[in-house]
This record gives C-alpha cells, sequence and structure tokens, in this order.
C-alpha cells in the first residue's frame, strides 16, 4: 500500500496535520512527492541525527511499548468485560492504545 496514502488514514485522518515530523532520512520520507505534501500542508520535515540519544530507535520503544499494552488486552481472550459491563475486544481499545 502507498506510504502517503497509510500516513493519510492513519495519522492525518485521525490526529490531524502535524506540525513536524522527524525522519531518520528514508527515502519514503524524502521523495518529491513527500516533499510536495509538505509543503501544501505546511509540515516541516526535520532529520534525526545518526545515533542521536534522543531519536534513535524512539520509534522502536513506542512500537514495543504499544505492543506490551495490546497483549495485556488480549490476554483475557478476544472479549471481556468491564467494570460497567460494556463487552470489548481489542479492536475496540486499539484508538485508546495509540493515545497512550
Amino acid at each position: 500500500m502507498d506510504t502517503a496514502l497509510l500516513f493519510w488514514n492513519n495519522i492525518i485522518s485521525t490526529h490531524g496535520v502535524p506540525k513536524i515530523i522527524i525522519s531518520d532520512r528514508d527515502p519514503k520520507f524524502t521523495s518529491e512527492f513527500w516533499t510536495n505534501l509538505y509543503d501544501m500542508l505546511g509540515t516541516k520535515l526535520a532529520f534525526s541525527t545518526a545515533y542521536h540519544a534522543q531519536t534513535d530507535g524512539l520509534a522502536e520503544r513506542i512500537i514495543q511499548k504499544m505492543e506490551d499494552i495490546l497483549r495485556g488486552c488480549c490476554a483475557y481472550g478476544m472479549e471481556y468485560k468491564d467494570n460497567e459491563g460494556y463487552t470489548h475486544d481489542w479492536v475496540t481499545l486499539l484508538p485508546a492504545v495509540q493515545l497512550a
């Protein structure tokens, strides 16, 4: 699937247009298409410094944390009831996990 479509469906439609995006210089984010999209949206693209302590591995740590949270949600099975008696499954909890 196209990176721009994934970005639109999962970031912009959910969280709005970001003011800045920090990238590790991946070609997916430096192509002419993305550069034009950033200009149209008024978003700044900032590149991280290789092996910089504050950015190196940040995405991996965030993904690991989301996996841990989702694993905890799934540990009860596909569905569970909360304290108020409502039934949930992990799919309904995913938006809350994204905000965590």
